[in-house]
């Protein structure tokens, strides 16, 4: 099968370099089955493993095919493995207990804990844009127990996962305010979102907006985030970050994305319902990976990078 690979992290920061290569099709064992690919997600975290900053927390094993996300199709299912069947279409989020064997390929082994169903009403290239983004949005509002009627401020609110954590938060019935550069306000809007422009004043624009103060915040960019929206909510607890890896040890959540087949289907039924919009904003060929990396590092990128495979 074809599929990206790298063999080594970057220097200086930078991803190891990425190459298109000839690779073995992967084992297929109890509790799993085999995808074939037809889009795969490209997130940050991807190139931030290949340039080694999450080495501390990551085993990672060389050669290294990248990826998380996946939309596609079942090729075949494993032993004892009895929740899918061939040409069941699915998605998911694949992470597995090392870094090594991921989506950035024709075919990927994925265990069912990672998987849920596709949803219908969207393409797989859509499909491949939720799994990290939508869950990393999801379990953090879960964390913070948003419920209706409820004002939540989104930090970061027009990226990947702010963009669908908005969209999840109306849904949920939740009045939201989103931080994001003016160019980016009338997209938060038609999300659903009040926007809010981030920068030096910020904490007095979210007041005027919600003078008696907000109910929850999520941090999805860092920079201070936490202790600024500490100063906003009722209770200092209902903040989370997953950009802040100090968050803990400053009373709020700091969130690690999990698998999880429930919260996959619930995004599903999101999708599916219309609640729930997936913003591509580049698909590239699997042979220009790096090209989507290099999209992904500017930091510009409005919706989500994916990979036709």
């Amino acid at each position: 099968m074809k599929a990206i690979t790298y063999s080594a992290y970057g220097t200086d920061g930078t991803p190891g370099t990425l190459e298109l290569v000839d690779a073995p099709e992967p084992k297929v064992g109890p509790g799993e089955v085999l995808v074939r690919v037809r889009a795969a997600g490209v997130n940050p975290v991807d190139w931030k493993i290949a340039a080694g900053y999450l080495d501390p927390t990551l085993e990672v094993r060389y050669p290294v095919i990248p990826g998380w996300d996946v939309a596609g199709v079942v090729e075949a299912v494993g032993a004892d493995t009895f929740d899918y069947a061939v040409g069941d279409e699915v998605y998911g989020y694949l992470r597995k207990e090392w870094v090594q064997l991921g989506t950035y390929a024709e075919l990927v082994s994925a265990p069912v804990r990672t998987l849920a169903r596709k949803p219908r009403e969207l393409t797989f290239e859509q499909a491949a844009g939720i799994p990290l983004a939508g869950l990393t949005a999801y379990q953090s509002l879960k964390r913070v127990n948003v419920t209706a009627g409820e004002t939540v401020v989104i930090h970061s609110a027009a990226g990947g996962t702010g963009s669908l954590g908005v969209q999840i938060a109306v849904a949920l019935g939740a009045r939201v305010i989103g931080t994001a550069g003016t160019h980016n306000h009338d997209y938060l809007r038609s999300l659903g979102a009040e926007p809010v422009l981030y920068g030096e004043g910020l904490a007095d624009r979210i007041s005027a907006l919600a003078p008696h103060g907000i109910d929850a915040g999520l941090d999805f960019f860092g920079d201070g985030a936490v202790e600024l929206l500490q100063g906003l909510v009722k209770q200092r607890d209902r903040v989370v970050s997953i950009a802040d890896y100090e968050a803990a040890t400053k009373g709020a959540h700091q969130l690690w994305v999990r698998p999880d087949t429930a919260d996959l289907t619930a995004l599903a039924e999101l999708a599916d319902s219309g609640a729930l919009v997936v913003n591509v904003e580049h698909v590239l060929p699997l042979a220009e990976a790096a090209k989507a990396w290099e999209i992904s590092r500017a930091g510009r990128t409005r919706g989500k990078i994916v990979l036709s495979v």
